[in-house]
């Protein structure tokens, strides 16, 4: 079989024929990757890697797609030909993780240390990001804040994906960035917290009987299957395995029951933003201080250079 070469390898031309045909059917039913991403609920880049043959579609996908395009059988019989195992360009860990979540219907997320991703402020992303590897490299650094910012807009709108997110109190009380991205990222909170799709709550240092491990994402995706991931060092881990998930989620469960009210939640994140706007401020103040005290200092050491005597003018 041919073979078509990409950016990252060698891709048999199967899956990206399947996906051509996709693309050829989308556009000739007059709809945009938009469209269609709007209409199966998931984000407009799941389309586009499909169309490209780099993401294996579920079969629930193709008959919903079939039926949105009015397509018949060919694409179903298409796609049962690719040997998508073989030939599809796989995805590394974190991109076969997006499109999961770029398809989810519902999110529950642990994080602890620093904010979860889809609650991060533009400012503290860019922190978090300029504190990594990618110190120095403001290019990339603004190309990663725009990608991470994307991945927000399914769910920070009206009537979005149910986000439930439990922040372990180290994620308020860490400081990225400074107090003044602190405040930003508090302010935040307090404005995406008012979507009801969105639940913050937050599990304090003390009263904690159950320990989590690790930062984690239980994921629910269109079909009913469930998907459990978290990182280690290194790269992501994603699970389907029912009794990993199962495991996972009852963990979850016990750790929100000792949790902050959703009440009790907003009030400590209150208290954290007036703390960060008290810090700011002497911040501002000591900052001002040691400009004035350079300029005295500069001052000072001019008036104490000996005086170099100038030529007068003859009368």
């Amino acid at each position: 079989m041919a073979q078509r070469k990409t950016k990252r390898g060698t891709t048999a031309s199967s899956a990206i024929m399947f996906g051509e045909e996709l693309k050829y059917a989308r556009e000739a039913a007059g709809y945009t990757q938009e469209d269609v991403g709007r209409l199966l609920h998931c984000d407009r880049t799941v389309v586009s890697r499909t169309e490209g043959g780099k993401r294996k579609p579920s079969v629930e996908e193709v008959e919903e797609i079939t039926r949105l395009l009015n397509a018949g059988d060919h694409l179903m019989r298409l796609y049962r030909r690719v040997d998508w195992d073989a030939s599809i360009e796989h995805p590394d860990w974190f991109q076969e993780y997006a499109d999961a979540e770029a398809i989810s219907v519902g999110m529950r997320a642990y994080q602890d240390g620093v904010m979860y991703g889809l609650l991060q402020c533009p400012q503290y992303a860019r922190a978090i990001f300029e504190a990594g590897d990618m110190a120095g490299n403001s290019d990339e650094i603004e190309e990663q804040v725009k990608a991470r910012l994307s991945r927000q807009s399914r769910f920070l709108v009206p009537d979005g994906p149910l986000l439930l997110v439990i922040l372990d109190e180290s994620a308020i009380r860490t400081v990225m960035g400074g107090p003044g991205v602190m405040r930003c990222q508090m302010e935040y909170l307090l404005q995406v917290v008012q979507l009801r799709n969105v639940v913050i709550q937050v599990a304090p240092f003390s009263h904690r009987r159950t320990d989590v491990k690790t930062a984690m994402v239980l994921l629910e995706l269109p079909d009913g299957q469930r998907l459990v991931y978290s990182e280690s060092l290194d790269r992501g881990h994603l699970s389907n395995d029912s009794a990993s998930v199962a495991k996972h989620q009852r963990r979850y469960d016990q750790l929100r029951g000792e949790c902050l009210s959703e009440r009790d939640t907003l009030r400590l994140i209150a208290d954290a933003l007036e703390g960060f706007r008290d810090d700011e401020q002497r911040a501002r103040r000591s900052r001002l201080a040691e400009e004035q005290l350079q300029q005295q200092r500069r001052r000072q050491l001019h008036r104490g250079s000996p005086r170099i005597p100038r030529p007068r003018p003859r009368p």
